[in-house]
């Protein structure tokens, strides 16, 4: 009898039916809360039905003076290897390729399809433009390997031609865009699209650390976050637009202070493409005057390196919270011919939100300061202080 009614409980605690309460001990997910980790939720049924190939990568990317963070990739079978600047500011992945003779083309690494058991064209052109240069291509499908885990059937554009000198000096092959499928160019599927309907991820996020100063030890994870590179709280914010990784910016305060600037809403599109933070046209001259810059013959603007510890620190309020951005986060020094110059990373954004609201770019300049945490699943992002 005194089984029987052992396992009577049991069952009724598995389905619910009995709860005791448990003063001593917490659940893995309460501690995790209490630590501002919020644990995505997971069907408990998915145990019965198993992915073997579902996983999460951690993969290190390079810094190359705090303006561009790049890793490597591979495409085809056997595998041909490529530096590829991740992209949270657009949504298609390519790569230089043996149909471009451009001196851009020329001063990478080039994918050659015939070399691969695995690529497929498509027949079908694109056109590619950035903020700085822009490509003509054609799209193929092909096996893409990125941190580990295995694309197949990815869409990839292959360069035909790249006009111009701002990929020249580039240090990648090519840019993988994360961003929503919504802006790819000719409708291609992004790479973490694919990862998504493959069933490839145990959580559809993916993750950015972004070394400060030049510094190696940038970290992109996909499938979870990695708990080692912030502290405190995730404050996580919906994206407002599903194009880019676009979000909501309701204050923005200097030293402490409400300037009113975003009273009746702004918009900031998450880039870890863009280096700059950049602010909306018509801010740029109150900004710089708060922080007592001047603009050189060339545009820059800089500050007397001497009075770095008296510039205000810039904050952005984001669902509740407050984002700061200290002087160190906004300023870059630079030695030229024996002479030191701080110069303001904060350029002009030219265009408003698609909503009309004004528009800011939270780029690497921003990103260094917050670890990022991109969900695809609840369409939200998140931000932590960086470790």
């Amino acid at each position: 009898m005194k089984c029987l009614v052992a396992i009577l409980v049991f069952v009724a605690l598995v389905e619910g039916l009995v709860r005791i309460p448990l003063n001593k001990h917490k659940s893995m997910r309460e501690a995790l809360r209490e630590k501002g980790i919020e644990l995505p939720y997971h069907d408990p049924a998915l145990k019965y039905q198993p992915d073997e190939f579902s996983t999460s990568a951690n993969m290190d990317i390079n810094n190359y003076a705090d303006t561009t963070y790049y890793g490597a990739i591979t495409i085809g079978t056997p595998p041909q290897s490529f530096q590829v600047l991740f992209d949270t500011g657009s949504a298609n992945l390519w790569v230089d390729s043996i149909y471009c003779s451009t001196r851009a083309c020329n001063a990478h690494t080039k994918f050659n399809p015939r070399q691969s058991s695995t690529y497929s064209g498509i027949g079908k052109t694109f056109y590619l433009p950035y903020g700085a240069g822009s490509l003509y291509g054609t799209f193929g499908y092909d096996t893409v390997n990125v941190g580990g885990i295995e694309i197949n059937h990815q869409e990839i554009g292959l360069s035909t031609n790249e006009p111009g000198q701002n990929f020249v000096v580039a240090k990648f092959d090519g840019i993988l865009g994360l961003s929503y499928p919504s802006i790819s160019a000719g409708g291609e599927t992004p790479v973490m699209d694919n990862m998504i309907s493959q069933k490839l991820l145990s959580d559809n996020v993916f993750s950015f650390y972004l070394s400060r100063g030049g510094q190696q030890g940038s970290v992109l994870s996909f499938g979870g976050v990695d708990t080692s590179l912030y502290q405190g709280q995730i404050h996580w914010t919906p994206v407002t637009s599903e194009t880019y990784w676009q979000i909501g910016v309701q204050g923005f305060e200097i030293n402490g202070r409400k300037t009113g600037w975003c009273s009746q809403g702004c918009q900031s599109i998450v880039d870890t493409g863009t280096s700059a933070l950049t602010a909306p046209r018509h801010l740029i001259g109150y900004i710089m005057q708060i922080i007592g810059a001047q603009q050189s013959q060339y545009g820059m603007y800089t500050v007397d390196c001497s009075q770095l510890n008296n510039l205000p620190t810039l904050s952005f309020v984001v669902s509740g919270v407050s984002l700061h951005l200290p002087p160190s986060a906004y300023i870059t020094h630079r030695n030229q011919n024996g002479n030191q110059f701080c110069f303001v990373d904060i350029g002009p954004t030219n265009l408003p939100s698609r909503n009309g609201q004004p528009l800011w770019i939270f780029g690497d300049v921003f990103l260094r300061e917050y670890y990022s945490i991109y969900d695809r699943t609840n369409n939200r992002l998140g931000f932590a202080s960086a470790a």
